[in-house]
């Protein structure tokens, strides 16, 4: 049976309470993972699941057209009037570079992948006339240093606040408390579904939209070419959508999240979901986590799965529960926007680790400099 004690060190109790542990969500985690209601790798859609239909994904018009120039007027006016901010994912677990933030990493030029950020944010609303608020969506593990950062960098244009993600503790496969090394608990951020939970947790949310904000654009921190361009803006208030999924195109050996119609229905489906059956590479596309979200959509609760996930901690198995914003698309009506892999036009450049980002320099500063942020 399962050790299911909490006793907990005073240290552990502190983290948990300052970013909102939610005890019972645990506890019914832990109990599905001891009962074997949640089985691990058996995150798979049980429903019919079929390939995008025809005209399901759209393309972005290519720079320099009439329509490309026309979405673009709409997303400026949008900034113009307010009506838009952005949110960055500067979360996880600051393991990949070495124990720092990533946000603060060297990515181009002498400058963090932040800074980048915010140089294109504030590009954007200097162009358009208007004002850009950034939230960045932070985790226990980089919350206070990205304040610190937020003090540095906000400006009249572009002001920057950080409101945190929730927190969680790894269990065993059994369902005990893993303990590290150490042996006290070992936490961790519960995935990027906790956005929109969070937002309304922190009142950003809230004091967005009272502010007449309409319009979240949200990207990766560690994805600097997915920049706030207008024409994205546009085309998503063109579309009457009240999510937007930015999609690039597959290459060979790729696995990520795509569109699909699950009984009918369009959304983002997640790799490890697709029925064992179903051949991926008929989608040619994949998700990027790069949306356009509309403040008053995602101001509600939403039921969204809680997957389990195996990881490796201190050499042994680990379990932790995870949501998937991705999963938004699911309940919201969603439209999915072809755009640019390669070229000046890049949007999709993720930097997981210092390998990837010597290899993706070159191709980064080449689509920031088309576009002018650097």
């Amino acid at each position: 049976m399962a050790d299911r004690s909490m006793a907990l060190d005073a240290q552990t109790e502190g983290l948990l309470h300052r970013h909102g542990f939610d005890r019972d969500t645990f506890e019914l985690l832990r109990h599905r993972l001891e009962t074997g209601e949640s089985r691990l790798g058996d995150n798979r859609i049980r429903g019919r699941v079929e390939p995008p239909a025809e005209g399901d994904v759209v393309s972005l018009p290519p720079p320099g057209s009439a329509e490309r120039e026309r979405l673009a007027e709409l997303g400026r006016q949008a900034i113009r009037d307010g009506r838009v901010g952005a949110v960055v994912l500067a979360g996880g677990m600051a393991t990949r570079f070495g124990g720092v933030v990533k946000a603060v990493v060297e990515v181009v030029d002498g400058r963090s992948f932040l800074d980048v950020k915010l140089a294109d944010i504030g590009k954007a609303a200097r162009d358009a006339g208007g004002k850009v608020p950034v939230y960045l969506m932070t985790s226990f593990a980089t919350h206070d240093e990205v304040v610190e950062l937020c003090a540095k960098a906000t400006s009249d244009e572009v002001p920057v606040e950080a409101f945190d993600q929730f927190v969680s503790l790894r269990l065993t496969p059994a369902g005990e408390l893993f303990r590290g090394d150490d042996g006290t608990p070992s936490p961790y951020a519960p995935g990027h579904g906790d956005l929109t939970f969070a937002l309304r947790r922190s009142g950003v949310l809230e004091r967005f939209r009272k502010a007449g904000g309409e319009l979240l654009f949200m990207s990766n921190v560690d994805n600097v070419v997915a920049t706030l361009d207008p024409a994205i803006i546009g085309s998503h208030l063109a579309s009457g959508c009240a999510i937007t999924v930015e999609l690039v195109d597959k290459e060979p050996g790729d696995k990520g999240g795509a569109p699909a119609r699950v009984d009918g229905k369009l959304q983002i489906v997640e790799a490890f979901r697709f029925p064992e059956d179903f051949d991926q590479d008929r989608i040619p596309v994949f998700n990027t986590n790069t949306f356009v979200l509309d403040a008053a959509a995602i101001d509600r609760d939403f039921d969204l799965t809680w997957f389990a996930v195996k990881k490796k901690v201190d050499g042994r198995d680990a379990v932790q529960f995870e949501h998937l914003v991705g999963q938004l698309t699911a309940f919201i009506p969603s439209c999915y926007l072809r755009v640019e892999r390669a070229g000046p036009e890049t949007r999709f450049q993720p930097v997981k680790d210092p390998e990837e980002l010597e290899a993706r320099r070159g191709a980064i500063r080449a689509g920031l400099e088309a576009r002018g942020v650097l």
